[in-house]
């Protein structure tokens, strides 16, 4: 099939510069959506049209499956399909979708198209208590014959329930045809998409129809406050899909994801918790409230405290992280280690059950197994130009508030007394500390301050 998406709306509720169809919706564009969900129908063409924001639509897809046409000015829906027509095949039919209109399902689409075949015309219709502000859905003894705008509907067909979503799929030939004869007389002086069905019942064509699995794949976007409505209701679908998986949410209306959450068996979610990217979640693992985790892999029985930040790292099974704990790029941490409140961990590897409980940075860094990481403790691994590597070896001990300035080592088994500023290799086995001299000043008198 071929597929056009119309996308050259300038979206002026919106009270943005940003092209309507580039405002994020679960943090990707509404365009994305629905170029993702066109992607699973494996069309032959699939071409956007733009207008609004020039070239801001095109340069956001580096895809070379996607063509794009400009709409120049903006004469209607009709006017936008036929600015596409010179890059379609007229052999297969073409399903038109919306830029603004992010849920749609590759299941309804399907529907839509087997209804249609290769020489109906399919409209997918939907059936509303409130139908105002849509086109009308005209039948006639059964059969659809027109569809009529609401400005130019008379009383009885404002009072059909029945409207019209915009989403069609015909046969290509047909359709070239019958935008070729499209008229602008109408309440809005366009050039209605929709006025194609009363050309296709002239022309003998059936009309056929098929509907939704829920109102909200055919919601669109036209202000802020639609798209915060549809990404509660896209929020709400991803957190019920969880929940039919056997994930515990405490609150599945306290949930966002923008990426994929794949979680095993026994996960339990707590609230206000925000996943970006690619999550994967293993067996048993638990998440606490008011986690941000991006890009990550987390083990399973992992515990995740809350207020944790967890970002493109590797987490080990049985791990403890948080709270407040902060996890970069890099992070690789094996089984059963323990990263605390305070912790920063960056572009480091950390092996089985070592831990850092408080109050520390970790980047650049290569720890064994065992090992202690202290209160206060930091790899200082930039010397305002360059990164350095501090390597600890398995079993060591390091006291707190202790600087190793890097690059250097730390021989196994090795003990750093608190307060070192270590800045040669400690080796292994053996106590190393760089400590002043205490001491005590017999007479001393403290200072006080000077009355004026």
């Amino acid at each position: 099939m071929n597929i056009v998406i119309l996308a050259a709306g300038m979206g002026k509720r919106m009270q943005s510069a940003l092209p309507k169809v580039l405002h994020p919706l679960a943090g990707k564009p509404l365009l994305a959506h629905v170029v993702d969900t066109a992607k699973t129908l494996q069309p032959g063409k699939l071409c956007i049209v733009y207008g609004h924001g020039g070239d801001a639509v095109p340069s956001s897809f580096n895809d070379n499956t996607l063509s794009f046409a400009l709409q120049a000015p903006q004469l209607g829906t009709g006017h936008a399909v036929a600015q596409a027509m010179p890059q379609l095949d007229d052999q297969v039919p073409t399903l038109i979708l919306y830029g603004d209109v992010p849920l749609t399902t590759p299941a309804t689409l399907q529907r839509l198209l087997a209804s249609a075949g290769t020489d109906k015309l399919a409209v997918l219709t939907l059936s509303v208590a409130d139908p105002s502000g849509y086109g009308r859905i005209v039948r006639e003894n059964g059969k659809i014959v027109r569809i009529v705008e609401q400005k130019d509907a008379n009383a009885s067909e404002r009072a059909i329930g029945e409207i019209n979503t915009g989403i069609i799929v015909a046969p290509t030939g047909k359709l070239r045809q019958w935008l070729a004869a499209l008229s602008n007389e109408n309440a809005q002086g366009e050039y209605y998409l929709t006025d194609v069905i009363a050309s296709a019942v002239a022309d003998g064509v059936e009309i056929v129809s098929a509907q939704p699995d829920d109102i909200a794949e055919t919601l669109g976007v036209n202000s802020k406050l639609q798209l915060a409505e549809l990404e509660r209701m896209h929020q709400r679908r991803v957190a019920n899909a969880l929940l039919e998986q056997g994930v515990t949410l405490l609150d599945p209306a306290r949930l966002d994801v923008r990426g994929t959450l794949q979680c095993g068996r026994d996960v339990s979610i707590d609230v206000n918790c925000l996943f970006e990217g690619k999550v994967v979640i293993e067996d048993g693992a638990v998440i606490g409230a008011n986690c941000v985790i991006r890009d990550a892999h987390i083990g399973a029985r992992v515990q995740i405290k809350p207020f944790s930040h967890i970002d493109g790292a590797v987490i080990g099974k049985a791990a403890q992280i948080g709270p407040y704990a902060r996890l970069r790029p890099g992070a690789e941490l094996g089984e059963e280690v323990h990263i605390g409140n305070f912790v920063e961990v960056k572009k480091s590897t950390i092996a089985a059950r070592s831990k850092a409980n408080h109050l520390a940075y970790i980047g650049d860094a290569t720890i064994g197994s065992g090992v202690n990481v202290g209160a206060g403790v930091i790899t200082c691994n930039y010397d305002g130009v360059n990164k350095f590597e501090t390597i600890i070896e398995d079993d060591v001990f390091v006291g707190s508030d202790s600087q190793l300035i890097a690059p250097v080592r730390i021989g196994k088994g090795a003990t750093i007394g608190a307060g070192t500023t270590l800045t040669k290799d400690a080796p292994a086995g053996q106590l190393t500390l760089s400590r002043a001299k205490q001491m005590s000043l017999a007479g001393w008198v403290r200072p006080v301050k000077i009355k004026k």
